[in-house]
């Protein structure tokens, strides 16, 4: 299977309509490079679309995913260009559930 060390998500959208070197193009504007074993997630403007690319250290990997009502919960831009995600919130974002508070963002550390 593909091997996927970290995970990356695009604050700003990216046109569904990209393919693979398109969205290779973003992730070099967006990310500086595309890093074997990693993955970059973007969505659309209205946020039911995403892309994700994996470069597995051989070639890419483009996945798409459409959700047919509601939207994706995705990172606000004013967290900056990117953030990096663990595989649970990865999990819950493409099934259209709220990652955020999933992972080391949700423990509690103080009263």
């Amino acid at each position: 299977m593909i091997r996927i060390e970290e995970i990356w998500l695009a604050t700003e959208p990216l046109d569904m309509r990209a393919g693979p070197d398109k969205a290779l193009a973003r992730v070099v504007q967006v990310f500086g490079s595309a890093r074997p074993h990693c993955a970059y997630a973007f969505t659309n403007k209205r946020a039911n679309r995403i892309k994700i690319l994996v470069h597995d250290g051989l070639g890419l990997w483009l996945c798409a995913r459409r959700l047919n009502r509601g939207k994706f919960h995705w990172a606000e831009p004013w967290r900056g260009k990117h953030l990096v995600v663990d595989e649970e919130q990865l999990q819950a974002l493409v099934q259209g559930l709220p990652w955020q508070r999933l992972g080391e963002a949700g423990v509690i550390r103080a009263l």
